[in-house]
């Protein structure tokens, strides 16, 4: 037996999905429906500005912002390579700021907005905090826990889940990641 389950159908023993599906069954943005994300939208061009902060340091460009009663009270970005440190994940590091604020691990009134889709590790933390949803902009491919490898937004065996929402400037977000990437494969020209 199998049930659908926002972006991806998977069986009633919680194995990996079977089958992904892109349809009107998930919650990704498009224009017909982009009146309803402008704040999302702003928030994720905070993000953006993030993401950029993430390269003067040599870290992906990924950056995320905690919002709560329409205010974007964290943000952060990737500081991996910074701090020398495998779990500093934007998204981790945005939990850890917006929790340190409030005074609780508990944010079940926030929304995370975010460039890449969150990894295992990210998406995992953003369930223990009980946030209420995710909007990130590029889908990860490689890493991604929230709709495309995975689905830990989602999964019954978890105790929280949150709603998602995907593909948020999606352009914008990949095309940062792309040249970051680029740049990074350029011969060095400096011997």
């Amino acid at each position: 037996m199998h049930y659908i389950k926002s972006r991806i159908i998977l069986n009633t023993t919680g194995s990996l999905p079977l089958k992904k599906i892109r349809s009107k069954l998930d919650n990704s943005f498009s224009e017909n429906n982009a009146s309803q994300y402008g704040w999302a939208r702003e928030a994720m061009r905070v993000a953006l500005d993030e993401a950029a902060a993430a390269t003067t340091h040599g870290d992906v460009p990924i950056g995320a912002v905690i919002v709560r009663n329409g205010n974007i009270i964290a943000r952060q970005h990737n500081r991996r390579e910074l701090d020398q440190d495998p779990t500093a994940h934007a998204e981790i590091l945005v939990l850890r700021e917006a929790a340190s604020l409030l005074g609780t691990w508990r944010l079940a009134d926030c929304s995370v907005v975010v460039t890449l889709e969150p990894c295992i590790m990210c998406a995992g933390a953003l369930a223990l905090s009980r946030i209420s949803s995710l909007i990130f902009g590029a889908y990860d491919q490689k890493m991604g826990a929230c709709g495309t490898l995975y689905n830990i937004s989602c999964d019954p065996r978890i105790n929280h889940q949150f709603n998602v929402t995907s593909g948020i400037m999606e352009e914008e977000c990949a095309v940062i990641l792309k040249d970051f990437f680029e740049n990074l494969r350029l011969p060095d020209k400096t011997q």
